[in-house]
């Protein structure tokens, strides 16, 4: 054991600069619990299914963080990136193999005991090391997620100021007008980046939490898409969009949320869409079936990116035109759709082809299933 820690912390003082601030038992910490970890899988029979669900980093654990987890933690908390996290243990492994082949050099051994016994080594440290990757990830992507819900919900407040502020300015009837202009300006400006700060928002409760929360209730899904598609045309006078829909269409949904996948759905097709064709939204209802669709001509999104359209921070570059304020997007526009079309007990998909254009549908039905019941009553911020 004491050669090993030993190497194992010689090792752990070249890595700077974490290292460096550690005493003995801090670079030692979880070493000698994994060491006997790996003695004792040694020690017991393994059958080739369990052979090869280590290899994979996938074997049989008792409950509670093993000591590969635990150093994960201890070694993010020092600094230490994944490169060094996974040095580490290319270090133990070396030291071990090499003190084992000193240990039997010259003497007559049993080869195929000898090998056995290294491929269980080896095996075990590749499970160390799975499970220690796994809680470093772990770890940093909830950090960041939690970086971006403090820092999403700490901006919405000064951006309301700035949008009260700059919308009373252009209310005012005792100034000049060059004054009326810049409000209006930073008006836009505000609004924009609330809305991309709101999204921001969005993404990290779906990570943080169990799903978009939503509060749905009896309405008219009619006048909310009238009111969205209005609302874009004012945003957007260059461009024509062309709405379809029956005189009458009630269900039970969050009026926001579908308010702001419509805005999500329609403004992509703006955005990517060709300026000398229509951007055409459809509202039907069939059976107990609620159906969107929404479609765009221009550049068709080449076929091996139409399977992660739908995942967050991505962004198709396609046909994108310089004049619109939506190319400065966070890329999870469509990723907020979907976690909204879901929270609803709907699906939403996409085609797209130079003759058809680019279509998302999306399929809801008219009250959801208790099932599917997500977060109704969440809180506030």
């Amino acid at each position: 054991m004491e050669p090993i820690l030993q190497e194992w912390e010689d090792f752990a003082r070249t890595i700077e600069p974490p290292a460096l601030t550690m005493d003995d038992a801090a670079l030692r910490d979880h070493a000698r619990l994994m060491l006997l970890a790996f003695a004792a899988d040694l020690a017991n029979a393994q059958s080739d299914e369990e052979r090869a669900a280590k290899s994979r980093g996938l074997a049989k654990r008792d409950r509670g963080d093993s000591a590969a987890e635990t150093h994960a933690e201890a070694r993010l908390l020092s600094g230490y990136t994944v490169v060094q996290l996974v040095s580490e243990y290319r270090a133990l492994r070396s030291s071990v193999l090499a003190l084992w082949q000193a240990a039997w050099d010259g003497r007559a051994v049993d080869m195929n005991g000898m090998m056995s016994d290294m491929l269980r080594f080896n095996e075990a440290v590749d499970q160390a090391l799975a499970e220690s990757v796994a809680r470093y990830e772990q770890l940093v992507k909830r950090a960041q997620n939690m970086f971006l819900a403090i820092l999403g919900h700490d901006l919405r407040n000064p951006l309301g100021t700035l949008v009260t502020g700059s919308s009373f300015v252009m209310q005012a009837t005792d100034i000049p007008p060059k004054y009326i202009l810049v409000a209006t300006r930073m008006f836009s400006s505000a609004k924009r980046m609330s809305k991309l700060v709101n999204d921001l928002i969005d993404f990290t409760r779906t990570h943080l939490g169990p799903g978009m929360p939503i509060r749905v209730r009896q309405g008219s899904l009619v006048a909310v898409c009238e009111q969205v598609v209005d609302e874009l045309r004012t945003f957007h006078p260059e461009r024509r969009i062309e709405l379809q829909m029956p005189p009458q269409l009630d269900a039970v949904f969050d009026d926001g949320r579908v308010a702001q996948m419509l805005s999500n759905l329609i403004g992509n097709a703006i955005q990517y869409g060709s300026v000398d064709a229509p951007v055409k939204v459809r509202l039907d209802g069939k059976d107990d079936q609620i159906v969107v669709v929404v479609n765009n001509q221009g550049r068709p999104i080449p076929p091996d990116k139409i399977s992660c359209i739908f995942e967050p921070l991505v962004r198709v570059a396609a046909n994108i035109h310089s004049d619109h304020a939506e190319q400065t997007s966070l890329g999870i526009g469509l990723y907020i759709s979907r976690e909204i079309v879901h929270a609803h007990g709907g699906q939403i998909g996409v085609t797209s082809d130079a003759e058809g254009g680019t279509t998302f549908t999306v399929t809801m039905p008219h009250r959801r299933k208790e099932s599917r019941a997500t977060n109704a009553a969440a809180g506030p911020d």
